[in-house]
């Protein structure tokens, strides 16, 4: 079987094929694209593959655009951590919709249909299965955070929460009174739990709130420059790589 990947995220590029390296050894991933604009030029000089591994959110924009732009008719697995996008996937060939990240059982799984469908030649996929599919890996976010503090137990709404970051191992929220708590969580695990509408992760010490960044600064060789609110002692700069996914978020 012909795979290929469509995904920004080295790591998560990364993880998907050894998960799928892990599924069946006979797996050929034939491209690993990271944006729209390269999956227009890999599918011009390159036949369909049979199957699309594509995360929704790509360096340049959307996946979708891609698929209604050059009608292609190969089944596709979407990847991401966006919900909003689920109903959209129904007007492509999807067979399914999983949530990052990404679970080698849920995969594996997603292949066995794609086989099934194959072998029975059952396409396009059962958008009513997808619905319900969907339906039951909706996420629900944190709403708050409970923190010790001292002897005491403090809970910490999101929405008064203006960004996280590490430092020297250590995790720390702050709120925008500029209160700095510990938190025993890593910015992996939290990224997990917020809300990818309302918190962005900007580099690998910082996951920020929209309401935080009080100014952003080109700077060089493509990267941006975060002022934060509350300041932190921290320079924060979004990657060259990062910066079109930044822009996505900001302007969703």
């Amino acid at each position: 079987m012909k795979i290929l990947i469509l995904e920004d995220e080295t790591l998560a590029a990364e993880r998907i094929i050894k998960i799928l390296n892990e599924i069946d050894t006979k797996i050929e991933i034939v491209g690993q694209i990271k944006s729209v604009e390269a999956g227009m030029e890999w599918f011009r000089e390159n036949p369909e593959p049979d199957l699309i591994i594509s995360d929704i959110r790509l360096l340049d924009g959307l996946s979708f655009d891609l698929f209604k732009d050059l009608k292609i008719e190969t089944p596709i697995i979407f990847t991401t951590a966006y919900d909003q996008y689920a109903i959209k996937a129904f007007e492509v060939n999807s067979i399914d919709y999983l949530l990052k990240p990404i679970q080698k059982e849920k995969l594996a799984f997603s292949i066995q249909k794609h086989q099934e469908r194959v072998a029975e030649n059952k396409f396009p996929a059962d958008f009513g299965g997808l619905y319900d599919l969907i339906q039951s890996q909706k996420r629900s976010y944190k709403s708050r955070f409970l923190i010790k503090v001292g002897q005491k137990i403090v809970a910490v709404p999101v929405e008064k929460i203006s960004y996280f970051f590490s430092q020297n191992k250590l995790t720390y929220i702050v709120t925008k009174e500029g209160r700095k708590l510990p938190s025993d969580q890593t910015l992996e695990t939290l990224e997990e739990q917020l809300d990818p509408n309302v918190f962005f992760r900007a580099n690998r010490q910082v996951i920020v709130s929209f309401d935080a960044i009080a100014e952003i600064h080109p700077y060089f060789k493509g990267r941006l420059k975060l002022d934060l609110n509350p300041a932190i002692d921290l320079e924060i700069v979004v990657s060259a790589e990062k910066t079109p996914e930044f822009k996505s978020w900001l302007d969703q």
